[in-house]
This record gives structure tokens, sequence and C-alpha cells, in this order.
């Protein structure tokens, strides 16, 4: 196992932010050749397929992001030194998502050269997942299809997410009428969203999911006004949904547009909610295990792949985006056995 917890150090000495991963994928690829495993390529993008692939057998999907956020303030190690203390290993991404990806190869690794394998596998590390990028995931998806279920490699505690929100914000504008503060002049398009904005707290979607509970909204910013004298003609104010499996982001996004009068516009919606349902042999079996299964509030690479997917790695999502982001040794290499345990009695 100790080959893996030294790819990971290296990877957390390895600066990687999103769109800027040339060099941790290069540290993937040089790991992958060295174990003798041919792989793929594309942009920052790395995926390889188990020796004795067959097209006439289901294909399960391993993958995790190479790519981290930028150091939170209040670091008081070096966010790119791979600092051990006992169990524990400190550095940027080493938890979100180092822990997941390195558990996950090792998990692929494992079963690369088994013939007797029911299902085939593929292990992609790709890029750009914390922004939702677009030259991730999303342009490996057609390289590799078709994927009958994937595993997206996330800090879950080993705990099965079976599903996740999806994202959606709403950029919403208020127009009203310039005016002289002073006097009675104008439409203030601040109260305009004042109201909107209440209509909003107030309300709630119907459809509410047994395992990620309500549609959330929560508006996040606001912005009116040139200068104190004047009544501002334009209010922007911005929406953050995370919506159930029971609306799709463009549903979400057209209910909000009828209950409130300024103009609505979705950043995108292409990041849905997803999952499996409770009765998947993958669920079935995670739950004869005693394995905690839950709804994850936030959001993966899951969003935007369309085949059945859950979350699960090794870490913890609490430590992610936080200073002085850790985690423990003893975890990756858990994780890793509970892989290949769950992998070695899957049945698809």
């Amino acid at each position: 196992m100790e080959k893996y917890i030294e790819l990971l150090k290296t990877l957390i000495s390895t600066q990687s932010f999103s769109k800027e991963e040339e060099n941790a994928a290069a540290v993937m690829r040089a790991f992958l050749e060295k174990e003798g495993i041919p792989f793929k390529t594309k942009e920052n993008n790395t995926w390889a397929f188990n020796k004795y692939y067959s097209e006439e057998k289901p294909t399960i999907l391993l993958n995790s992001h190479i790519d981290t956020v930028r150091p939170a303030k209040g670091y008081t190690k070096d966010p790119f030194s791979p600092i051990e203390e006992g169990d524990v290993l400190y550095g940027l991404g080493s938890n979100d998502a180092g822990g997941p990806l390195v558990a996950l190869l090792a998990t692929f690794i494992h079963f690369y050269r088994r013939e007797d394998l029911p299902y085939n596998l593929v292990y992609a590390a790709t890029a750009e997942e914390e922004i939702s990028g677009r030259r991730g995931m999303e342009i490996v998806m057609p390289e590799i299809s078709p994927i009958d279920f994937a595993i997206i490699g996330e800090p879950t505690k080993m705990e099965l997410a079976i599903a996740e929100k999806g994202l959606l914000v709403l950029d919403c504008y208020a127009h009203g009428k310039s005016g002289h503060a002073a006097r009675e002049e104008g439409e203030n398009a601040l109260y305009k969203a004042m109201d909107d904005i209440e209509k909003l707290r107030n309300f709630e979607f119907d459809k509410v999911s047994e395992v990620l509970g309500k549609v959330k909204l929560s508006v996040t910013q606001i912005e009116a006004g040139t200068q104190h004298n004047v009544v501002p003609d334009i209010c922007h104010f911005v929406v953050d949904v995370r919506t159930n499996e029971h609306y799709t982001n463009k549903q979400a996004a057209e209910i909000i547009n009828q209950l409130i009068d300024s103009k609505v516009k979705p950043r995108s919606v292409r990041l849905n909610s997803s999952g499996i349902s409770a009765h998947h042999p993958f669920a079935k079996l995670v739950k004869e295990k005693g394995i905690n299964t839950y709804g994850s509030p936030t959001t993966s690479d899951q969003a935007i792949i369309p085949f059945l997917s859950v979350k699960m790695g090794p870490g913890d999502s609490a430590r992610s985006h936080t200073a002085d982001e850790y985690i423990h040794k003893s975890e990756i290499i858990a994780g890793i056995e509970r892989y290949i345990e769950l992998l070695e009695e899957l049945k698809l």
C-alpha cells in the first residue's frame, strides 16, 4: 500500500488548480507507465481499461479528480508540502480528492490483470471537477462509453452517497426606474428585489425526496445602486438552488421564473441531481455490509454523467476546502480494502 501513499505525497507537492492540472496528470501517467498499464489521454485527463476488457461485459467506471481548489486562508502549514504526523497526512488535495483518487487507482490495479472479472473496469483521473468545468469528465465520457455503473471517488468516510443534489445558480434581475432619492421619483429596483426575495424565502417545492429531502433555495448575493442619492433602476441577486431527483434544473428554473417578477437567467442547467435506486445491486450489497447510505447535498462529477453512479471514498467531506487539509493514511488503506471487497462480491 505504501506506493499509493507516496503517490499521494507527490500529488500534494504538485500544484494542480482547476485548468492547471497538466503536472498532476503527468504524475498519474508516470505511475501508470511504471505499473505497465497502457492508458489514453485527452488534455489533462487520463484513463485506462482493464487488461481483459470485453464488449460483452458490463463496464464499471472508477473516477476521481486531480484538480484542487486554491488554498484557503488560515493555512499554518505549507499546502504543497506533504507533512506526515503519525497517521495524519497534511496537504492541499490530500482529502479532496487525493485519497479517493489513489484508493480507486489501487483498486483498479488490483483487478487489472484478472481474466475472470464478470465486468470491465475503467479508471479515469480527470480534471476541472472543482469548477464543474467542461474540459474534464465531460470530454472523457464519449471516449469510455458505454458505462453501466460508476463509483465517483469523493471523501465520504467510505459511506455511500446513494444520491446527490443537483446545483442550479440563477442570476435574477429586478428592474425599476432611476430618480432622485430626495424626491418621490423613480421605481426602486432594490425594493422590488426584496419582494421577490421574500417570496423565495417562503417558497417550498412540493416534491420531497426520501433520500435528498427538500429542494433548497438560498439567496446568496445582491447588488444595486450607483450612489447614495440615486434610486436604483436595477438590482441583481443570485439564488443558489440544490435540486432533488424530482425536478430537473430546467424545471426548477421555470418554476422560480413563474414565482417572481424579476427576470431569471440560469447560468447552467447541466448539473442535475443523480444517484441510484435503493434496489440497485451495489446499494443492496452495501446495505448487507452495514455501511451507512445517505443523500449528499454537495455536487461532484456525478452531476454531469448520464449513467447510474454513486459517490464513495476515504476521507471526510468536512475537511474539504479547509485550511490545513488532511487525511489519515489508515483511511486510504481501509478504503482500498473496502473497494476491493465490494467489487469482489458485486454482481451487476
